[in-house]
């Protein structure tokens, strides 16, 4: 039996079926959960642990055995059955667009240790795997033109990173568009943020700070996000001319 899951349940006065109600699944399926190594989707289990007031990693550790750090699993599982994503970074490229270098420059200036670095740089490796499945999630990235601009690592690092994000530009299922540097203060200058849809056709967000990430699932405010996303992506230019942009940034690195 998964006591964790049955004593978490317990202090919050919840059973098999309130959770099943609250979380929209068929009570069997949340009783089933109780056993041992049945564990329910990524999304439903970061809504039961919000619910129940733990981290889904406590009440389910299993799928959790990554390098990811503890506070981002529950996105990266999420994120791997998406059927879309979009992202918006004003700062660095998203991690499913990194190179190994550039992942490496980033976490680094992040205070990592040196040991940990290269564990997140794997990891942050293997979640690209997730463009390369059958059918990919459809992938939209917005990013500030100063991404193109900014110095991560050393130029080498920098040639090599804007030239494969050109290339990536080239995949059917990935659109990059950038908002340039000479446009107004945008909301999406507030800070960087994540969509997800999900099979069930149900959407997530993902929001993180200096200390820690969080995975949002409330309907209210994953609809803000997404107004927030028509916002900074009406600010963008076309597909077309952010490919344009990128191509010249790579001249510029090399």
């Amino acid at each position: 039996m998964n006591e964790v899951l049955r004593v978490a349940m317990a202090e919050r006065g919840e059973t098999a079926e309130s959770l099943a109600h609250r979380v929209g699944v068929d009570p069997k399926t949340a009783g089933r959960w109780l056993s041992a190594g049945r564990v329910p989707h990524p999304r439903t289990r970061v809504a039961v642990a919000g619910i129940l007031g733990r981290e889904p990693a406590e009440l389910w550790p299993e799928p959790y055995r990554r390098r990811d750090l503890p506070w981002f699993r529950p996105w990266a599982e999420l994120e791997q059955d998406a059927t879309s994503i979009r992202s918006y970074q004003p700062l660095v490229l998203p991690g499913l667009m990194q190179t190994e270098e550039y992942a490496r420059a980033v976490l680094r200036a992040g205070g990592h240790a040196s040991d940990e670095v290269e564990q997140l740089v794997a990891s942050r490796l293997a979640r690209q795997a997730v463009l390369d499945r059958e059918p990919p999630p459809q992938l939209v990235v917005v990013i500030d033109e100063g991404v193109l601009c900014r110095l991560v690592g050393d130029r080498v690092t920098m040639a090599r990173q804007v030239s494969q994000l050109a290339t990536a530009t080239e995949r059917e299922h990935v659109q990059v568009r950038v908002i340039p540097a000479d446009g107004p203060w945008h909301t999406g200058l507030a800070g960087a943020f994540m969509l997800a849809r999900l099979p069930d056709g149900a959407e997530v967000a993902y929001l993180d700070n200096q200390l820690r990430g969080e995975v949002v699932t409330e309907s209210i405010d994953v609809a803000s996000l997404g107004r927030r996303w028509e916002s900074v992506a009406g600010e963008a230019l076309s597909a077309r001319q952010s490919t344009g942009l990128i191509r010249e940034a790579v001249k510029r690195w090399t």
